[in-house]
């Protein structure tokens, strides 16, 4: 693991990429070492490299089911931020990989839910905006099919039915058929 937090933080991309890989792999388990890279991967959300952004956002969501403290709670605003990052590629892994924090608890999948309903309302200015929408709407179907919640099912389709633009209604609504 520590190799890899060194490797994660190289120039060498090829290095970066496998570590990463390595660390996505490890934290799709719970693990007890989290605290130990969890505040370098946050220092990491402000970087200058998109890739340092986004394997950390990446990697701090994987870990939430890792954070009996809650600190994820507390970094959201950080991954939120990251979602609305200068380059899209960037958001869009971040924003495809957020929904694993309502994994982590009642408390976390509250402020998720609140995030995911207000980034949804609020991106239509923003230039991929349907595609936003459509990866949030995403991300509330795999809450969903991990934990069968009804509630998570409701708040979908009823950011669904809030879209004016049938042709995107129509989109969103095929993630739930």
């Amino acid at each position: 693991m520590a190799a890899s937090m060194s490797n994660l933080q190289s120039n060498d991309r090829s290095l970066t990429s496998e570590a990463f890989h390595h660390l996505h792999q490890l934290t799709d388990d719970q693990v007890n070492w989290a605290y130990e890279i969890w505040d370098r991967l946050r220092d990491d959300l402000r970087h200058k490299d998109n890739l340092r952004r986004v394997h950390a956002a990446q990697l701090l969501c994987n870990l939430a089911k890792s954070d009996p403290e809650g600190r994820i709670v507390g970094d959201l605003p950080l991954l939120w931020e990251i979602t609305k990052d200068e380059r899209f590629v960037t958001a869009r892994h971040c924003i495809q990989a957020i929904w694993k924090i309502g994994l982590a608890g009642p408390k976390q999948k509250e402020k998720l839910l609140q995030g995911l309903t207000e980034r949804f309302r609020d991106c239509r200015e923003e230039k991929n905006w349907s595609l936003i929408r459509y990866d949030l709407i995403v991300d509330l179907r795999k809450l969903y099919d991990h934990e069968q919640d009804e509630a998570v099912k409701r708040l979908a389709l009823d950011l669904i039915e809030s879209e004016e633009d049938l042709k995107y209604r129509k989109k969103y609504a095929s993630v739930w058929k």
